[in-house]
């Protein structure tokens, strides 16, 4: 099935994101979690793929297992490291798998910094185009409410979501973000720039003091002064805390919903216990 119908359906729709393993070890762990998330009967799941390409196999295979349990799988595809040959063998693989949902990505920029000096794909915009031309897919492209850290400012960050959206991304999916407020404000701003497509909402429970410091080295999230007590409340109490960052993301959830947006992500981080209980929370809400 086709995502961009899943999210336009009057029914809320909620759905969860799991990424695969570094390396075959930990493979059958991270399908172990990932059936335990897909029995939650999700609306549908994506998988990411890692820096470079590193994890891609996996990503096709996870999706693949998602779509032979019934669930429809949306794989993420990243390009800056990837040449044009590489892609249309990858795009090949998700046909021949029967996965008919991509989220195209430029994806991070490899730890040591060796890109090519003229690289095939400079953004997911290309790659955008790429995936149009070859056929088949449902196109979905990230989008940052806080701003692209590459970006050189918000009105840039739009026009480059402009160029995402004309190459063929048909909904866009949000980074994280904690204050319902800052997405609201940036889709009136896509509103006012005639970007149309449907945004998907992507929401990360916190559930460890750990995830709180990665987050504020990695990015430039706004953190409200609720967000802030709850965690200098519970931070070192690792149940609290869990079951906090749990209500916190259900509350934004929650707020999404009344206030129109009826479709919502979850970054679940591989963890079937914290979506179950997101889902659980919202049994009424989206049934």
């Amino acid at each position: 099935m086709k995502i961009i119908d899943i999210i336009k359906a009057d029914k809320p729709s909620l759905s969860f994101e799991v990424f695969p393993p570094k390396t075959s070890d930990n493979f059958e762990s991270v399908m172990a979690a990932t059936t335990e998330i897909a029995k939650l009967s999700p609306s549908y799941m994506s998988v990411t793929y890692g820096a470079g390409g590193g994890t891609s196999e996996y990503t096709a295979e996870i999706a693949s297992s998602l779509m032979k349990m019934g669930v429809t799988s949306l794989a993420h595809l990243t390009c800056i490291s990837s040449t044009r040959e590489e892609v249309h063998g990858l795009l090949r693989n998700l046909k021949e798998k029967g996965i008919e949902n991509i989220l195209a990505l430029r994806g991070d920029i490899p730890k040591d910094g060796l890109v090519s000096a003229n690289p095939e794909y400079r953004y997911a915009s290309e790659l955008a185009k790429e995936i149009r031309d070859f056929g088949g897919f449902c196109i979905g492209g990230a989008c940052y409410p806080e701003g692209h850290p590459d970006s050189e400012n918000g009105v840039k960050d739009i026009e480059s979501l402009k160029i995402k959206v004309e190459n063929g991304c048909e909904f866009l999916t949000t980074q994280m973000f904690f204050d319902n407020n800052i997405l609201y404000n940036f889709l009136y701003r896509l509103y006012k720039a005639g970007v149309n497509v449907p945004v998907v909402p992507g929401i990360m429970p916190v559930t460890n003091a750990s995830q709180i410091k990665r987050i504020c080295s990695i990015s430039q999230n706004a953190l409200p002064q609720q967000f802030v007590r709850l965690v200098d409340r519970y931070g070192d109490n690792p149940l609290a805390m869990k079951q906090a960052g749990i209500a916190y993301a259900t509350q934004q959830i929650i707020d999404l919903y009344a206030n129109g947006i009826n479709a919502v992500h979850v970054y679940s981080m591989n963890k079937p216990d914290v979506a179950e209980a997101i889902k659980n929370n919202l049994s009424h809400i989206i049934a």
